[in-house]
């Protein structure tokens, strides 16, 4: 009998269910019974016009994102909360409580033993404040930039893991459960590989379903791949369009690119009923996604070519009746207004279309 390369995944992925069982019930948090949500990373236009000496209440901070989510009728927020004092983490918490929305927290990996300490600050921050969930990612650039040979990629993938190793325990120890993203980094199969490896009751998914179109993979496959592994999500609808080395890659307003989300949020919800949907609209120009050329492949010796004839054939099939838009030379007013408008658009499909 031939079993297929899904089959197997899903088969190691219900290995790791177990130990994520026990993630924390929308119903039980206290804020909210929280569905839809956003990340900070959907305001890259305001925060850009908040870096004047005289701008105090900032979007990237949480109390400020807070309220902004309580205007666009949000019932839950991701976001850096950092190593606050207890004074702060108490108003966070009874600010989300009173306006019933969900925190989950952001922290970056300790780089080594001697971070884990501000690791573990972090941690007790974003839990003191509310969050059972802290979103993080194993590198935070892009894998076919960055690296300029395997062995490169491959020192960076050592000392990646072990950040993780010296992240789990901490989890475990101050009660939070760590989300990976998939964030252009490893494709479906690497993380779930990484993750089994690990074995930790306290580390899943994050999962981000329009990263790993760059790493030229079918987001239908990474949905169903990883869903059994999420513990939070980064929800985008995508939009691609070719390019001399490639394709192009957008985040557009829900509904307008080429993913079909109403099937995304059943498959995630089909395995892991209480995940909450957390928009990340990013308003910025395409990103290249430069597959054909020599340096795209230099971390990927053994992907098959028949990844990169899927994909360019996805691009081509999907190709917008308009260009992706470009943001950098509009003027900030204009900037700011298509961000808070892609982020109101996505807002109200989700209500009509995902059952938020």
């Amino acid at each position: 009998m031939t079993i297929s390369r899904r089959t197997m995944l899903a088969a190691t992925c219900a290995g790791l269910l177990p130990r994520l069982s026990e993630t924390p019930a929308r119903g039980q948090d206290k804020a909210t019974k929280a569905c839809l949500g956003v990340v900070i990373h959907s305001f890259p236009v305001r925060a850009s016009g908040e870096k004047g000496p005289d701008k105090k209440a900032k979007i990237a901070d949480a109390l400020t994102l807070l309220e902004h989510a309580k205007g666009l009728g949000l019932s839950a927020i991701q976001v850096d909360i950092g190593a606050r004092d207890d004074a702060y983490t108490d108003r966070l918490r009874a600010a989300c409580e009173a306006s019933s929305i969900a925190l989950e927290g952001i922290a970056s990996l300790p780089k080594d033993e001697s971070d884990v300490a501000r690791f573990e600050a972090e941690l007790r921050a974003a839990k003191r404040a509310g969050a059972a969930i802290v979103r993080t990612v194993m590198f935070t650039g892009r894998r076919y930039e960055t690296f300029n040979s395997l062995e490169a990629f491959r020192k960076a993938a050592d000392r990646a893991l072990n950040s993780l190793k010296l992240a789990a325990p901490v989890a475990v120890k101050t009660g939070v459960w760590l989300a990976v993203e998939n964030h252009k980094d490893w494709r479906a199969d690497e993380l779930v590989s990484l993750l089994k490896k690990l074995g930790s009751d306290r580390v899943g998914v994050c999962l981000d379903t329009g990263n790993s179109i760059a790493l030229l993979e079918d987001p239908n496959v990474v949905v169903e791949t990883l869903a059994p592994l999420t513990i939070t999500t980064h929800l985008k609808d995508m939009a691609v369009e070719e390019y001399a080395d490639g394709f192009l890659l957008a985040e557009v307003p829900f509904g307008t690119g080429y993913l079909d989300l109403p099937r995304v949020a059943k498959t995630i919800r089909a395995a892991r009923p209480e995940t909450r949907l957390i928009i990340e609209m990013i308003t910025r120009d395409p990103l290249k996604i430069p597959c054909l050329t020599d340096r795209y492949w230099t971390t990927f010796p053994t992907l098959p070519a028949r990844e990169l004839a899927r994909t360019l054939a996805s691009v081509k099939k999907h190709h917008p009746s308009t260009a992706l838009p470009r943001i950098s030379e509009l003027a900030y007013p204009t900037r700011l207004k298509t961000e808070d408008d892609n982020i109101r658009r996505c807002i109200e499909y989700a209500h009509a279309n995902l059952g938020c």
